[in-house]
């Protein structure tokens, strides 16, 4: 008889742990977080922080001050109480919407925007000054293509192209012959840092002078709180704001190029003769669930894991700029969380009602 009901207690352990979902689970490690005081990271010149994403309508206005932009190590502090009934009704959604019906992103700062309105649907830490990383590579390839360079000239990756300030890996050996095309589409698909250096060393003027056009196409894009020293973004002086990547990745999403590039989800390209494919880093450009119309993904250690996109939700373009998310999968996971945060009735009610913001 004791056989049988721990044989039935066991199987029912297994049958709770099959229906559990993976935000369930996190849910419950958040709770459990909150007993445990853990040191806050700060945020440079971060705009008023929020207890979760707020829609913009409902924001009060910036101050102007600094403020400390607090979250665990890779959570922002939000508030997801939700009702005993609430939970009990629809348990998957607890760990992923707020009181008052926002996501729970676990990026540091982000921003969502309507490209077409330039309304603002969602915002925490917008105006924090971080390093961007390899998001970087979208302003790269629109100082190559306004420069109007020969896009079949072949250029060489050399010596210089070599990554000494981290000890990146490449995929591009040195003195691999490839067009100023390939070059940059490897720079924006697989985000190959020799690809993007080459680009820029082979601009009239070398490394300093496109550094320079980087810098002075950010100031005519508005975008005050960027700066650039290099092409690649393995600088961490390479820094920008979520509000001010809305303004790059929509001036980007005019390139057709860099439209193609940054979603392409795979591409073969002969090295010294041998075939080798490379795929793009962020696995959402091959999801039918998703329109996407440009694509860049980031990181390096001073930055954390960023995502900025331009896809097409509740048949808008909409802008999604995700930064300094701890974890491999989550810029993914909040990406997901915006879409499915986006497509659901209540807020569609609200996006039309609702919003405010610079024009992108």
């Amino acid at each position: 008889m004791k056989i049988r009901h721990s044989l039935v207690a066991l199987l029912s352990v297994f049958a709770l742990g099959s229906v559990v979902s993976v935000d369930a689970v996190a849910a419950v490690q958040r709770a459990s977080a909150k007993k445990v005081a853990a040191p806050a990271k700060s945020v440079a010149k971060a705009g008023k922080p929020a207890k979760g994403g707020k829609l913009a309508a409902a924001a009060p206005a910036r101050s102007g001050g600094k403020v400390v932009a607090q979250r665990d190590r890779g959570h922002a502090r939000f508030h997801a109480a939700a009702p005993v009934a609430q939970r009990a009704a629809f348990a998957p959604a607890v760990s992923e919407i707020d009181q008052e019906g926002n996501p729970l992103l676990h990026s540091a700062a982000f921003m969502i925007a309507d490209q077409a309105t330039g309304n603002v649907l969602l915002e925490k830490n917008s105006d924090a000054v971080l390093p961007i990383a390899s998001i970087t590579k979208l302003m790269t390839a629109m100082v190559v293509l306004d420069a109007r360079l020969n896009l079949g000239e072949i250029l060489t990756i050399g010596q210089e192209d070599v990554d000494t300030l981290r000890g990146s890996s490449s995929h591009v050996p040195v003195g691999t012959d490839l067009t100023r095309e390939d070059m940059l589409r490897l720079a924006l698909m697989s985000s190959e840092n020799r690809a993007a250096s080459s680009l820029a060393r082979h601009y009239p003027g070398g490394l300093p002078a496109f550094v320079a056009a980087m810098n002075r196409k950010a100031a005519s894009l508005g975008l005050r709180e960027t700066r650039f020293s290099d092409s690649t973004g393995l600088n961490s002086a390479n820094v920008s704001s979520a509000r001010d990547l809305v303004k790059m990745v929509s001036a980007a999403s005019r390139y057709p190029l860099i439209r193609e590039f940054s979603t392409t989800a795979n591409y073969v390209v002969s090295l010294n003769g041998r075939q080798r494919q490379f795929n793009n880093t962020n696995a959402l450009v091959s999801s039918p669930d998703w329109q996407i119309g440009v694509s860049k993904t980031g990181f390096i250690n001073e930055s954390g894991k960023c995502l900025v996109m331009q896809a097409w939700l509740l048949n808008k373009p909409m802008i999604i700029v995700l930064l300094d998310s701890f974890g491999r999968f989550t810029r993914v996971a909040d990406a997901q969380r915006v879409k499915r945060w986006l497509e659901s009735a209540a807020v569609q009610q609200k996006v039309a009602a609702n919003g405010r913001g610079p024009s992108t």
